[in-house]
């Protein structure tokens, strides 16, 4: 199972505002593209083991809802181990990104993500620092103040899920 991670991976910054339906984040989202050099055997494995080793578990393989949707309760990882696709982030009125094999992402707390186009050759795995548990907020009327109150309490993760202690992430969340 040969694999790498890469020491300097291209990353992009996005930081989202609340839209008034979605919190989003002070914190921005974290792209890390081509971060990962996958095989084609054993890829989701690959990613989970990284992840676990990082504190990042509880851990899922799938895609992305194609519906808007959030988390108040926790950080979120994905890695993406087959394809590629477009995932919106931050509500209707955020960006769009294409994502693809090797790629991770890692969403704050209350950032809006969902997946744009079909899902027929797309696979991430995601996971959560400390192996938290989650819950899914869908951006309804009655989700705040609730969701705001939820995310002020999410605590900044100890380790990047690829990188551990060397972290971009805390390098770009501080």
């Amino acid at each position: 199972m040969e694999f790498s991670i890469s020491k300097n991976p291209q990353i992009i910054k996005q930081l989202l505002k609340d839209d008034g339906q979605f919190p989003n984040s002070n914190l921005p989202v974290l792209i890390y593209k081509a971060a990962l050099t996958l095989p084609e055997e054993h890829a989701a494995t690959i990613i989970e083991d990284i992840f676990k080793k990082n504190n990042w578990t509880n851990s899922w393989r799938n895609g992305i809802y194609d519906y808007h949707h959030y988390h108040s309760i926790t950080h979120e990882v994905l890695g993406v181990y087959e394809g590629n696709t477009t995932v919106e982030l931050g509500g209707a009125k955020g960006i769009t990104l294409l994502i693809e094999k090797g790629d991770v992402i890692i969403i704050p707390a209350g950032v809006a993500h969902r997946n744009v186009t079909p899902e027929s050759n797309f696979k991430c795995v995601g996971a959560y620092p400390g192996g938290s548990d989650y819950d899914i907020k869908k951006g309804e009327p009655g989700d705040r103040p609730e969701a705001d109150k939820n995310i002020k309490k999410v605590p900044l993760p100890e380790n990047d899920p690829v990188y551990n202690t060397n972290s971009s992430l805390k390098n770009n969340w501080m």
